[in-house]
């Protein structure tokens, strides 16, 4: 389970997953409410770590930014149990979204300063699938087709002073028609655009990671089809 925090990515594996320590610069082996913010620098891997650790430092992370630091990783001993424990913390809402391509181009919007992909909240009862075609639809001012599922992200904000874990599933989206493209104003968007392979990789230096987690694996996906 990988969750974005504050833009910071955060995975829970296993204790017994294979974990190669050089890729970290800082390990801990104790309790985390003894360990001081400022040793949070870089990647950072937490072994053994309790579910109240994780709990406690996530919501530490969602209210504040770590700035240094670039990557957490807790191992624990049970990864369904604590996932569970994690979701009954929050208060978890559905969201659906997609990457739109056509002829080697992908549509990115520009929000909040930011370029990022489209995407918003389920409606009660909304599939997954229809409430991402919905979402792209409305914040583009475009069709689209529904192709293959790409992969689920979460992250967490607050929200009205409430912990909100959003899931997030991202699917690859073909274009019906785009000639009444448009971004949708009440939704912040500013722009919305067609951008190649360069254009895309330029614009993802002023993005979010999860926006660069969900591009990676759509590209890693055509890369697959095509060998």
């Amino acid at each position: 389970m990988k969750i974005f925090i504050n833009d910071i990515p955060v995975l829970i594996k296993k204790s017994s997953a294979n974990i190669n320590i050089e890729d970290f610069d800082v390990i801990i082996d104790q309790e985390l409410s003894a360990v001081p913010a400022k040793k949070l620098i870089d990647d950072v891997l937490v072994r053994n770590a309790s579910k109240e650790d994780i709990d406690h430092l996530l919501r530490l992370m969602t209210n504040k930014k770590f700035k240094n630091l670039d990557a957490l990783t807790f191992t624990v001993k049970n990864r369904a149990e604590t996932v569970d424990y994690l979701k009954q913390k929050f208060t978890v809402i559905l969201a659906g979204g997609g990457v739109v391509a056509e002829n080697g181009r992908i549509i990115l919007i520009f929000r909040r300063k930011k370029w990022d992909l489209p995407k918003g909240k389920l409606k009660k009862k909304e599939t997954k699938k229809a409430g991402a075609i919905r979402e792209v639809e409305e914040e583009c001012g475009i069709k689209v087709s529904l192709g293959d599922k790409i992969c689920t992200t979460w992250h967490t904000y607050l929200k009205n002073g409430k912990y909100i874990l959003k899931k997030t599933y991202w699917y690859q989206m073909g274009c019906v028609d785009d000639s009444q493209m448009i971004p949708q104003a009440e939704e912040e968007i500013e722009d919305v655009r067609w951008m190649d392979f360069d254009q895309t990789r330029q614009s993802l230096y002023n993005s979010y990671r999860t926006v660069r987690h969900v591009i990676k694996r759509f590209y890693a996906m055509k890369s697959e089809k095509v060998t």
